[in-house]
């Protein structure tokens, strides 16, 4: 069975893609996360160099999943925008689904 999307909420979509962004960026801060006090750490035994490392470290791993999301939500209502603009002009996706058991 056919079916075309013709239209995508901007809203919902932005809201979809903040959090998908959100929890991608705390997948990838944690282990950073964990490389930067490594290097914080092995600073501060060397030569007892600036904390700048590990402080940005855990500045990093606080604020980068709220700049993710929000990123994520421009993006996301930007791109339904632009795919309903599209879409008047195109028609749509045109994708097929099937019945599953």
């Amino acid at each position: 069975m056919k079916r075309r999307l013709r239209s995508v909420s901007p809203l919902k979509l932005g809201i979809t893609l903040g959090v998908i962004y959100g929890v991608l960026s705390l997948i990838v801060a944690v282990p950073l996360f964990l490389v930067f006090s490594l290097i914080g750490a092995a600073s501060a035994t060397k030569g007892g160099g600036p904390a700048f490392p590990a402080l940005f470290s855990g500045v990093f791993i606080i604020f980068l999943p709220f700049v993710y999301a929000v990123i994520g939500f421009i993006a996301g209502v930007i791109m339904a925008f632009i795919y309903n603009l599209v879409a008047k002009w195109t028609g749509g996706v045109e994708f097929t689904t099937e019945e599953v058991s």
